[in-house]
Protein backbone atom coordinates (compact mmCIF):
# COMPACT_ATOMS: atom_id res chain seq x y z
CA UNK A 1 0.00 0.00 0.00
CA UNK A 2 1.41 3.36 -1.04
CA UNK A 3 0.63 6.31 1.18
CA UNK A 4 0.99 9.71 -0.41
CA UNK A 5 1.66 12.79 1.61
CA UNK A 6 -0.75 15.63 1.06
CA UNK A 7 0.62 19.11 1.18
CA UNK A 8 -0.43 20.93 4.30
CA UNK A 9 -2.77 23.79 3.40
CA UNK A 10 -1.73 27.29 4.29
CA UNK A 11 -3.74 30.35 5.24
CA UNK A 12 -2.98 31.61 1.73
CA UNK A 13 -4.56 28.49 0.19
CA UNK A 14 -7.79 29.14 2.07
CA UNK A 15 -7.78 32.81 1.11
CA UNK A 16 -7.19 31.92 -2.55
CA UNK A 17 -10.09 29.46 -2.40
CA UNK A 18 -12.34 32.10 -0.80
CA UNK A 19 -11.47 34.62 -3.53
CA UNK A 20 -12.18 32.00 -6.21
CA UNK A 21 -15.53 31.28 -4.55
CA UNK A 22 -16.40 34.99 -4.48
CA UNK A 23 -15.50 35.29 -8.17
CA UNK A 24 -17.74 32.34 -9.03
CA UNK A 25 -20.68 32.81 -6.69
CA UNK A 26 -20.32 36.04 -4.76
CA UNK A 27 -19.85 36.51 -1.04
CA UNK A 28 -22.43 33.83 -0.10
CA UNK A 29 -20.23 31.23 -1.82
CA UNK A 30 -17.63 31.60 0.93
CA UNK A 31 -18.70 28.64 3.06
CA UNK A 32 -16.41 26.37 5.05
CA UNK A 33 -17.62 22.94 3.95
CA UNK A 34 -17.69 23.60 0.19
CA UNK A 35 -14.28 25.28 0.38
CA UNK A 36 -12.87 22.34 2.34
CA UNK A 37 -14.25 19.94 -0.28
CA UNK A 38 -12.79 22.09 -3.06
CA UNK A 39 -9.38 21.97 -1.39
CA UNK A 40 -9.62 18.28 -0.49
CA UNK A 41 -9.35 19.18 3.17
CA UNK A 42 -11.31 18.86 6.36
CA UNK A 43 -13.12 21.52 8.31
CA UNK A 44 -10.44 20.98 10.95
CA UNK A 45 -7.86 22.31 8.53
CA UNK A 46 -9.97 25.42 8.08
CA UNK A 47 -10.28 25.97 11.83
CA UNK A 48 -6.52 25.56 12.19
CA UNK A 49 -6.17 28.79 10.17
CA UNK A 50 -9.35 30.77 10.89
CA UNK A 51 -11.64 31.18 13.87
CA UNK A 52 -14.73 31.27 11.65
CA UNK A 53 -16.06 32.03 8.18
CA UNK A 54 -16.14 35.77 8.85
CA UNK A 55 -12.40 35.76 9.61
CA UNK A 56 -11.74 34.04 6.27
CA UNK A 57 -13.99 36.49 4.44
CA UNK A 58 -12.21 39.44 6.07
CA UNK A 59 -8.81 38.01 5.09
CA UNK A 60 -9.95 37.44 1.50
CA UNK A 61 -11.35 40.97 1.24
CA UNK A 62 -8.14 42.40 2.71
CA UNK A 63 -6.07 40.54 0.13
CA UNK A 64 -8.32 41.74 -2.72
CA UNK A 65 -8.06 45.33 -1.46
CA UNK A 66 -4.28 45.11 -1.11
CA UNK A 67 -3.73 43.60 -4.56
CA UNK A 68 -6.17 45.77 -6.49
CA UNK A 69 -5.77 49.05 -4.66
CA UNK A 70 -3.03 49.50 -2.07
CA UNK A 71 -0.23 47.78 -4.00
CA UNK A 72 -1.22 49.41 -7.30
CA UNK A 73 -1.26 52.89 -5.75
CA UNK A 74 2.09 52.31 -4.05
CA UNK A 75 3.64 51.09 -7.30
CA UNK A 76 2.30 53.99 -9.38
CA UNK A 77 3.00 56.78 -6.90
CA UNK A 78 6.34 55.29 -5.93
CA UNK A 79 7.65 55.61 -9.48
CA UNK A 80 9.97 58.52 -10.13
CA UNK A 81 7.94 59.48 -13.21
CA UNK A 82 5.98 62.68 -13.60
CA UNK A 83 2.21 62.76 -13.04
CA UNK A 84 1.43 62.36 -16.75
CA UNK A 85 3.40 59.11 -16.94
CA UNK A 86 2.01 57.93 -13.61
CA UNK A 87 -1.58 58.60 -14.73
CA UNK A 88 -1.02 56.75 -18.00
CA UNK A 89 0.56 53.82 -16.14
CA UNK A 90 -2.36 53.78 -13.71
CA UNK A 91 -4.99 53.78 -16.45
CA UNK A 92 -3.22 51.03 -18.41
CA UNK A 93 -2.71 48.93 -15.30
CA UNK A 94 -6.26 49.17 -13.96
CA UNK A 95 -7.95 48.70 -17.33
CA UNK A 96 -6.02 45.47 -17.80
CA UNK A 97 -6.77 44.38 -14.25
CA UNK A 98 -10.47 45.18 -14.60
CA UNK A 99 -10.70 42.73 -17.46
CA UNK A 100 -9.40 39.84 -15.38
CA UNK A 101 -10.70 40.71 -11.89
CA UNK A 102 -13.88 38.75 -11.31
CA UNK A 103 -13.90 39.42 -7.56
CA UNK A 104 -14.47 43.19 -7.88
CA UNK A 105 -17.73 42.87 -9.84
CA UNK A 106 -18.94 40.20 -7.40
CA UNK A 107 -18.26 42.54 -4.49
CA UNK A 108 -20.03 45.41 -6.25
CA UNK A 109 -23.08 43.16 -6.44
CA UNK A 110 -23.26 43.09 -2.61
CA UNK A 111 -22.23 46.61 -1.56
CA UNK A 112 -24.36 46.60 1.58
CA UNK A 113 -22.84 43.41 3.03
CA UNK A 114 -21.32 44.38 6.40
CA UNK A 115 -17.90 42.97 5.53
CA UNK A 116 -17.89 44.25 1.94
CA UNK A 117 -19.18 47.80 2.47
CA UNK A 118 -16.14 49.18 4.34
CA UNK A 119 -13.70 47.51 1.93
CA UNK A 120 -15.47 48.97 -1.11
CA UNK A 121 -15.63 52.37 0.59
CA UNK A 122 -11.89 52.36 1.39
CA UNK A 123 -10.89 51.09 -2.06
CA UNK A 124 -13.11 53.60 -3.84
CA UNK A 125 -11.88 56.50 -1.72
CA UNK A 126 -8.22 55.52 -2.19
CA UNK A 127 -8.66 55.10 -5.94
CA UNK A 128 -10.44 58.43 -6.31
CA UNK A 129 -7.84 60.14 -4.14
CA UNK A 130 -4.89 58.92 -6.19
CA UNK A 131 -6.53 59.94 -9.47
CA UNK A 132 -7.43 63.34 -8.00
CA UNK A 133 -3.89 63.83 -6.75
CA UNK A 134 -2.37 63.00 -10.13
CA UNK A 135 -4.78 65.35 -11.91
CA UNK A 136 -3.98 68.11 -9.40
CA UNK A 137 -0.28 67.55 -10.05
CA UNK A 138 -1.07 68.02 -13.75
CA UNK A 139 -2.44 71.47 -12.91
CA UNK A 140 -6.19 70.94 -12.71
CA UNK A 141 -8.03 72.90 -10.00
CA UNK A 142 -9.17 70.81 -7.02
CA UNK A 143 -12.89 70.65 -7.88
CA UNK A 144 -12.23 69.88 -11.53
CA UNK A 145 -9.66 67.22 -10.61
CA UNK A 146 -12.19 65.54 -8.32
CA UNK A 147 -14.89 65.61 -11.00
CA UNK A 148 -12.49 64.11 -13.54
CA UNK A 149 -11.46 61.48 -11.00
CA UNK A 150 -15.12 60.51 -10.62
CA UNK A 151 -15.43 60.37 -14.40
CA UNK A 152 -12.31 58.20 -14.66
CA UNK A 153 -13.47 55.85 -11.92
CA UNK A 154 -16.94 55.58 -13.42
CA UNK A 155 -15.36 54.76 -16.79
CA UNK A 156 -13.20 52.11 -15.09
CA UNK A 157 -16.25 50.49 -13.52
CA UNK A 158 -18.07 50.58 -16.83
CA UNK A 159 -15.07 49.10 -18.60
CA UNK A 160 -14.94 46.30 -16.05
CA UNK A 161 -18.63 45.57 -16.56
CA UNK A 162 -18.23 45.50 -20.35
CA UNK A 163 -15.16 43.27 -20.07
CA UNK A 164 -17.21 40.68 -18.20
CA UNK A 165 -20.57 41.03 -19.94
CA UNK A 166 -19.88 42.06 -23.55
CA UNK A 167 -16.12 42.01 -24.14
CA UNK A 168 -16.55 42.21 -27.92
CA UNK A 169 -17.53 45.87 -27.48
CA UNK A 170 -14.06 46.77 -26.24
CA UNK A 171 -11.08 47.45 -28.48
CA UNK A 172 -9.03 44.29 -28.88
CA UNK A 173 -6.12 45.03 -31.19
CA UNK A 174 -3.01 46.64 -29.76
CA UNK A 175 -3.46 49.74 -31.94
CA UNK A 176 -7.15 50.11 -31.10
CA UNK A 177 -6.45 49.73 -27.37
CA UNK A 178 -3.69 52.32 -27.54
CA UNK A 179 -5.94 54.78 -29.41
CA UNK A 180 -8.72 54.17 -26.89
CA UNK A 181 -6.44 54.74 -23.90
CA UNK A 182 -4.90 57.82 -25.52
CA UNK A 183 -8.38 59.25 -26.01
CA UNK A 184 -9.37 58.49 -22.40
CA UNK A 185 -6.25 60.26 -21.13
CA UNK A 186 -6.82 63.29 -23.38
CA UNK A 187 -10.39 63.61 -22.06
CA UNK A 188 -9.26 63.28 -18.45
CA UNK A 189 -6.44 65.79 -18.70
CA UNK A 190 -7.90 68.37 -21.12
CA UNK A 191 -7.90 71.92 -19.77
Amino acid sequence: MVVTQRRRLTTEDWIDAALAAIAEGGVPAVAVEPLAARLGATKGSFYWHFANRDALLDAALARWEARTTTEVIEEITGAADGPDVQLRALVIRVIGAAESDRVGPALLATPAHPAVAPVLARATRARLDVITTLLRRLGLPAAQARHRALLAYSAYLGHAQLAHSTPDELPTSKDARRAYLDHVLRVLTAR
